[in-house]
Formats: structure tokens, sequence, C-alpha cells
């Protein structure tokens, strides 16, 4: 071998050394392709779509903004000048059907009133996307299932947008109902609710869905039971309003009581009519809780021995569509699937039947 080949061979060896001493994470985005980012539709561009979801896409890794489907064609031009949305990629409700013809949307995000989920979630899950469906799931317990139906028959994913199931400090006490830090549960409260001045908005419609209950109750009631890690087995519960010409189908304020099968109570509440955000969960050995537990951020919390319950995160609405798009990517389960919205519905079914008869229900 001549000097200058021999030189050649020894260069080689040397720089093929010394990258099998590099860590793999020094090229590992060299060596491996990025998966492709999933592309999400919004149905609806309501004020949480607007203000929420779309800006929240913005900074997500696993998924970004790549459609709409609105009734309201002035939306167009402001949301394809902001997003970059191609022509192609947008619908309306009559058309949303064609969503099948359209490879570059994997994910259809259903944010309509409540009386809406079920009709264009099945559609969503027709067309052969992903759904993702906002809180409440659905009206009922048969609307819900019929979602899961249809997401199954088509083989594809589902979760329901509980967003605080996401959060780092909310994921933390759903563990301490398996772990007891502080010994059984014996009571909790959660309270969920803002002041709604509105006087003529479709969550004021009982047809559509509207009242506190569904909105923000399901907030509380939701935590009660991850908090707990149960399922209860009785509610009592009441409604009330303090303005009854404007909650004339709705409610505005519904307290209910929950029980578990361990014995635990909960004891929540939702209103339209005060700004309501506390979690605390009492316990053998001490408490902890969460204020605010269900804000848009800045979730925080203490326990009786001074822990601070106070992780950061840059964006709830991120994180959800992140870990959701990630679990249909890695093909894993997601954290809120259809089941969790339909277990909260039918006990939201008891409560409404509670309030109305006055009389302790068996769930």
């Amino acid at each position: 071998m001549s000097s200058i080949k021999r030189r050649e061979f020894v260069r080689k060896v040397v720089a093929a050394t010394s990258m099998a001493a590099l860590p793999a994470s020094t090229f590992a985005n060299i060596i491996i392709p990025q998966k492709r980012r999933l592309g999400v539709a919004l149905v609806g561009l309501g004020y949480y779509s607007t203000d929420l979801l779309a800006p929240a896409l913005q900074l997500t890794q696993n998924c970004e903004l790549r459609g709409i489907v609105t009734g309201s064609p002035s939306k167009i031009p402001i949301w394809q000048s902001k997003y970059g949305i191609k022509d192609q990629n947008i619908y309306n409700y009559q058309n949303m059907d064609e969503l099948a013809n359209n490879d570059e949307i994997d994910v259809v995000y259903i944010v309509l009133p409540n009386s809406m989920h079920a009709e264009y979630s099945i559609m969503a899950a027709n067309a052969g996307k992903h759904v993702w469906c906002e809180k409440p799931m659905a009206k009922t317990v048969a609307e819900c299932q019929s979602i899961i139906d249809a997401c199954q028959k088509n083989k594809r994913y589902l979760s329901i947008g509980y967003r605080m199931q996401h959060e780092p400090n909310t994921q933390r006490i759903i563990k301490w109902a398996e772990t007891k830090p502080y010994g059984a549960i014996q009571s909790l409260s959660a309270e969920a609710g803002f002041y709604n001045g509105s006087t003529d908005h479709w969550k004021l419609r009982k047809e559509m869905g509207g009242g506190a209950m569904y909105d923000m109750g399901v907030y509380s009631l939701n935590a009660a039971r991850y908090v707990t890690g149960e399922e209860p087995i009785a509610v009592t519960a009441e409604h009330s309003t303090t303005r009854p010409e404007i909650y004339d189908e709705v409610d505005e304020t519904t307290t209910f009581k929950l029980e578990f099968p361990s014995g635990a109570v909960a004891n929540c509440k939702t209103s339209f009519g005060a700004n309501l955000n506390d979690l605390k969960v009492n316990c053998e050995n001490g408490w902890y809780g969460l204020s605010p537990f269900q804000a848009y951020n800045g979730i925080k919390g203490t326990t009786s021995d001074g822990i601070k319950l106070n992780t950061p995160i840059e964006n709830e609405q991120a994180k959800q569509m992140d870990d959701d798009a990630l679990a249909i990517i890695n093909k894993s389960e997601v954290i809120v699937p259809g089941e969790e919205g339909l277990r909260d519905i039918r006990v939201v079914e008891a409560i409404f039947q509670s309030a109305k008869t006055g009389h302790r229900i068996i769930i």
C-alpha cells in the first residue's frame, strides 16, 4: 500500500471511530428522518378555535393546522391570510364529507356547539379521519356511543378535549389516586364556573346543549373521577338561578354530590353566575389541591405538608394536541379516549334526573 493510500485509510478509520464515539443524539436528526406532522382541520371557527386552538397549533411539534370547516365565508380570507390555508383544504358543513378525498388532513377537531358534536364527529370518522372532539363529548350517552362506534368501524382514533388530563400538575394528582401519599381519600370539593354576561348565545339554548353543567360542570365532574380513580355510584343534585329571565331553558348553577364505592364523597358546583376554580382533596393523613385547577394557564397548588404543585407548561392546548397526535403516530393509546367522555355524560344524565326529581339517583 502506497503512503498516500495508507494515510487516506488511516484518516477514514479515525473519522469512523470518532463518529462512533459520539452520542447518538449528535447526529440523530441527520440519519433518522423526522416523522410527518399530522394535518389538522378545525371544524367551527368560534372563540375557542380562533383564540386558542389555532395559535396553539403554531406551537405543536407533532401536528399542524392545515384545514378549516366553517359556515361563515367571511372568515375564510382572514384564516387564509393568517395561516396560509390552501383553497383545497377549506370546507363547509355541507361538503365536509369530501374530506375523504384529502390526504393532507389526518385529524378533524370538532369545536362546535354541543348538540352538533355527534353528527360531525361521525361524519369525520366516516370520511376516514381521526377525531378530536371538544368536551363535553355529546348531549347523551347514546350520542357518545354513536361516536365511539363510528370511529371503531372506520378504525380511527378518537380523543376528547379534556386538556387538564394532559397538564403536568393535574397528572400528578391523578397518579395520587393510586399511590395515596396522604392516605385514603375521604372527601373532595371541585368548583368550576365563570360569570357569563351574555344574553344571546347558544350556551343559553337547551336544544344546543347549553347550560353550566355541560359547559363547566364536566370539569368538576371529571376532576372528581380522576382524583378518586373511581366511578360514582350515586348522585344528588339541584339547579338554581339568580337570573331566571335569562336562564329559562338551561341551568345557571348546578350543585351536585357524588358518592364513590370507597366511601369518598365529592361536593361539586358549577355556574355561569360566579367565578369558580378550585379543587381540594381531603385524605386520612392530609390534603392537597389546585387553585386554579382548570384555567387556560397557571395551574398550581399545594399540599398539607407544603409541597408546591406548580410545574409550568407553555400551552395547554398545544400539549393536548401534541399528545393526541403522538398517540396516532406511535399507534399507542390516547390519554382521554371516547369512553372517558361517555362516562362523564352518563353521570351528567343522572345529575339532570336528580335535579328534576329531587331524588338521590343510583348510577
